[in-house]
């Protein structure tokens, strides 16, 4: 995190609050009146291999005593109202993370923080990606995204969902995120912001073609190490 990028982070998420509130307090309410408290979820996420914080989300997900505390997939599409999902697929619930990004624990722009359990399961891999800040948007988020949804979107149990994002959604991501690694710098971070400001209206560009290979299968495992 050089000075010039928490120089960026900060002035353009001030502004974004100062031309958002109204949107976030719109959202708020429809929240509370909707689908009930809490309105916001806070996530443990890892800044660093070692070092954790709570990330701040919309919640779009009705609370369930049984519910698994890993990534969303198909088995998940029962705890989400339609309203969820509108806010999901147009990344709205992460709007409250414009206060993640002023009190510095994470950038506009870097890889998405992971859960713990995954930095655990593979602190080799993540030891590489977290030498970036984490972010709110980055180059995984707006080439993979989607995908990872339509990947986890068909499994149907907490395994499968597990053992596809372990094996199938680590590794592609984790390859991204060492790319913009390799090539971070200011114009990159503002061209990746601008993509994402265009995401919700279709502006962002399509990545590659998905492969029909790339589905979830029951049974996987996510035993070995991904490498990049």
């Amino acid at each position: 995190m050089t000075p010039v990028k928490r120089a960026l982070d900060l002035t353009i998420a001030i502004l974004l609050l100062a031309v958002l509130w109204p949107v976030i307090v719109i959202f708020v309410f429809l929240l509370w009146s909707v689908e009930g408290r809490p309105v916001f979820y806070v996530s443990e996420r890892m800044r660093t291999p070692d070092r954790a914080f709570g990330l701040v989300k919309f919640r779009t997900m009705r609370p369930r005593a049984d519910a698994d505390g890993g990534v969303t997939g198909g088995n998940k599409a029962a705890m989400m109202s339609r309203w969820h999902r509108i806010m999901r697929r147009t990344r709205a619930d992460e709007l409250p993370q414009l206060w993640n990004v002023l009190k510095g624990d994470i950038s506009l722009v870097g890889p998405r923080p992971p859960l713990r359990r995954y930095v655990s399961a593979f602190p080799a891999l993540y030891a590489q990606v977290l030498r970036n800040r984490p972010g709110m948007t980055g180059l995984a988020t707006l080439r993979f995204h989607r995908h990872e949804e339509w990947i986890l979107a068909a499994c149907q149990t907490p395994e499968q969902t597990e053992a596809a994002y372990r094996r199938r959604c680590i590794p592609r991501k984790a390859r991204l995120d060492l790319i913009y690694q390799r090539n971070r710098s200011l114009w990159l971070d503002l061209r990746l912001i601008g993509e994402t400001a265009g995401a919700p209206f279709g502006l962002r560009r399509r990545s590659g073609r998905r492969n029909k290979d790339q589905a979830a299968k029951p049974g996987e495992t996510g035993g070995n190490q991904p490498k990049v």
